[in-house]
C-alpha cells in the first residue's frame, strides 16, 4: 500500500502546485525496474587498451538504473513512487537510503530480497561517450514480479514511465493506462535486430512514446529523424526524438503541434543517465501543462545541467540549479538572447528562493563513510 510522501523531506518547489485536487491521485510519477549501483570512471584519456592499466582522474558512486529516472522526477517536484527489487547487502541499503532518505521517493511498494545481491554497473565516461560494464542475477520469482513490472495493481498516479520491451508485454501498463495514468514509453536497442513496432505491444497504451533517433529511424524505417518522428505518430499520440548534439524534435498529433529545440552547449563530464533526465523533464513539463516546445526545451536543458555531474541518478539537477542557470543566462556578462527568448517561460516559473538542498548530494568515491554517504 502506497502510504504519503515523506513528511521529513522538506519542502520544495511544486511545479503542479496550481493544478493539485482534493481527488488527485497520491502520486504524481509510478516507475517500476532494476536498481544498480553504479560504480562511475571519469577523466579517462581514451578508452581502456587491453593488457593495459588506465587511471581515471575521477570517481563517483551512486544508486542507478531506473533509479536515474526516479531521482530525476522527484528532483523536479514530482511525487514518485518506486516498486524494485533491493539486494540486502551493503550496495542495497545505500541505494534504498539514497533514494528514500535522501529524495523522497516512497518505495513502499518496492522490497529488500534476503540473500539477493544488488546488480552492479561499472560505467567509464570518455570523449563524450560512455562505456559500461553490468554484472547481476535474477531476483528470486517471488520479488521478480518488481523486476519485470508485473506488479497486478499499480498505485494510482498521474503518469507512469515504462520501459517498452520487444515482444514482451508488462500487464501492469495496460492496467495503469485503464486507470487514467498517461504512460511515457522509453525504449533500448533492439537485441533481435527485428526493430517492429508490432513487437512493442504496450505501446498501444503510451501518450509518449521516447527514442533517440538512431531508434526511431530503424523502427520506422527512415532516413531522417524528423520523417521517423513524424510516422511514429501512426502509433502514438506524442513522438519525441533526440537527437544527440542537435537537441530534440518532437510532433503531437492530436495538436498538429510541432517542436524542435537544439541542444544546450555544456562542457559534458559523465553522460550517465542524461536520457532519463531529459524524460523526467519531459514528463513535468506534460504533466503542468505546457506548451510542447517548452517541454522539449526544458527536457533539454535538465539533461544538459545533468551531464556536468558525476553519476546517472545523482546527477539529477532540481529547481535550485534551473534556477541558478536561468539567472546566469539573465546576467549581463553572460546574457544570451536565443536562450533568452527560447528559455523565457522560466521566468514565471523559478522560485525567487527553494527550501531544497543546494547543491544537490552528488555521487561519492565510496560508500563507507556512513549510511547514505
Amino acid at each position: 500500500m502506497v502510504g504519503a510522501p515523506h513528511a521529513h523531506f522538506g519542502p520544495q518547489f511544486d511545479p503542479l502546485a496550481g493544478l493539485r485536487a482534493t481527488a488527485d491521485p497520491p502520486w504524481d510519477v509510478y516507475l517500476t525496474g532494476t536498481v544498480f549501483l553504479d560504480i562511475i570512471f571519469t577523466g579517462l584519456d581514451s578508452a581502456p587498451v587491453r593488457g593495459t592499466e588506465s587511471w581515471a582522474r575521477g570517481m563517483g558512486s551512486s544508486p542507478g538504473g531506473v533509479a536515474n529516472m526516479a531521482t530525476a522526477l522527484a528532483r523536479l517536484g514530482l511525487r514518485t513512487a518506486l516498486a524494485a527489487a533491493f539486494g540486502d547487502d551493503h550496495y542495497g541499503e545505500y541505494c534504498w537510503d539514497v533514494l528514500e532518505q535522501g529524495e523522497g521517493i516512497d518505495l513502499s511498494p518496492s522490497r529488500t530480497v534476503p540473500g539477493w545481491h544488488s546488480p552492479v554497473t561499472v560505467s567509464m565516461a570518455y570523449e563524450g561517450e560512455r562505456t559500461m560494464v553490468s554484472h547481476g542475477h535474477e531476483p528470486p520469482p517471488d520479488a521478480e514480479f518488481m523486476q519485470e513490472g508485473a506488479l497486478a495493481c499499480p498505485p494510482r498516479a498521474r503518469a507512469a514511465v515504462a520501459s517498452l520491451i520487444p515482444g514482451r508485454r508488462s500487464p501492469w501498463i495496460a492496467e495503469a493506462a485503464r486507470l487514467g495514468t498517461r504512460i511515457f514509453g522509453d525504449v533500448g536497442w533492439d537485441e533481435t535486430g527485428a526493430w517492429d513496432l508490432a513487437a512493442l505491444p504496450d505501446l498501444e497504451h503510451c501518450e509518449a512514446f521516447l527514442p533517440n533517433a538512431e531508434e526511431a529511424m530503424r523502427y520506422t524505417g527512415t532516413d531522417c529523424p524528423r520523417a521517423a518522428a513524424r510516422a511514429l505518430t501512426a502509433f502514438v499520440p506524442i513522438a519525441v526524438v533526440t537527437l544527440g548534439a542537435e537537441g530534440a524534435y518532437a510532433v503531437d498529433r492530436r495538436t498538429g503541434e510541432t517542436a524542435e529545440v537544439p541542444a544546450i552547449a555544456v562542457e559534458a563530464l559523465d553522460p550517465t543517465g542524461a536520457g532519463d533526465v531529459f524524460v523526467a523533464g519531459f514528463v513535468t513539463g506534460t504533466l503542468a501543462g505546457w506548451p510542447l516546445a517548452d517541454r522539449l526545451a526544458f527536457a533539454g536543458l535538465t539533461a544538459a545541467l545533468s551531464v556536468q555531474e558525476f553519476g546517472g541518478s545523482l546527477s539529477a539537477p532540481g529547481w535550485s540549479e534551473v534556477a541558478a542557470w536561468w539567472r546566469k543566462v539573465q546576467s549581463v556578462d553572460a546574457q544570451d538572447p536565443a536562450a533568452l527568448r527560447r528559455y523565457a517561460f522560466l521566468g514565471d516559473l523559478v522560485p525567487e528562493t527553494c527550501a531544497e538542498p543546494w547543491p544537490r548530494r552528488r555521487a561519492v568515491p565510496t560508500i563507507g563513510f556512513g549510511r547514505s554517504a
